[in-house]
């Protein structure tokens, strides 16, 4: 007797074939040790429906009278598999972006020889204000060489060498005490450099002089004509390449 299981794959039974194919591509994109974690995942999810799609026949041969599975229900079984393993998908994808956060902290630290904790603080609070990574620890490591309680002659403050009317701009009534604890200097001076990649139309080099020599005599010096340039923006970007790049969006 021709059953459901003896016609050609199609249908929702052709979308998990290719969600699981389309999956097993990404997979091989990835490292040896993520790529088994990743494999291992789907091949689960496969593993479930093939064992809920053998058990049919063993439970409809327990009893002569037990009917065939209808197209209708397996249809339905599918796509609550077809479900199970989008979710399974959206695990994978987040799974690889922890994986790809864990060795970008270790590429940095090792980089620059600064532990792990600022590390993940710098490239954290750096994504959450839309800022490159590479681009972010360039800044420090040029303002403050990492340094949490550096100050300038120009009284600028901490990792990224903020003064406090600056500061103030963002956090008002802050005190350099309070702008020297490392997540809030690290975040209003990100801010800030995100603001100057908006006011300098995403120019890099211009955002960075900006946030050196201030917005007003970069734009000044720009509207006459000039060349706003000292040395500080190539010195920033010199070293890591990526620092340059602007994939992260800037509103």
């Amino acid at each position: 007797m021709t059953t459901p299981f003896d016609r050609p794959v199609g249908g929702p039974l052709r979308r998990i074939n290719d969600l699981l194919t389309r999956t097993d591509h990404q997979i091989e994109r990835n490292s040896p040790t993520p790529r088994l974690f990743l494999r291992g995942g789907v091949l689960l999810g496969a593993a479930v429906l093939v064992s809920a799609l053998a058990g049919w026949p063993r439970r409809a041969a327990a009893v002569d009278t037990a009917p065939s599975p209808t197209l209708e229900f397996v249809s339905r079984e599918i796509r609550d598999m077809t479900g199970r393993l989008g979710a399974a998908q959206g695990e994978v994808d987040l799974l690889k972006i922890q994986l790809q956060r864990a060795n970008d902290i270790q590429e940095f630290s090792a980089r620059y020889r600064i532990p792990a904790d600022l590390t993940a603080a710098i490239y954290d609070i750096a994504l959450s204000e839309q800022i490159q990574p590479a681009l972010a620890f360039r800044l420090v490591q040029v303002e403050s060489e990492f340094k949490q309680h550096a100050r300038s002659d120009k009284e600028a403050i901490g990792y990224t060498q903020l003064r406090l009317a600056t500061a103030r701009f963002y956090a008002p009534g802050i005190t350099a005490q309070e702008l020297e604890q490392r997540d809030v200097n690290l975040r209003i001076g990100f801010r800030f450099l995100h603001d100057m990649l908006k006011q300098f139309d995403n120019n890099i080099d211009h955002a960075l002089l900006a946030y050196n020599r201030g917005p007003t005599t970069v734009a000044n010096i720009l509207a006459q004509g000039g060349d706003p340039a000292n040395g500080y923006a190539r010195k920033v970007l010199h070293g890591d390449p990526r620092a340059s790049q602007l994939p992260v969006t800037v509103d």
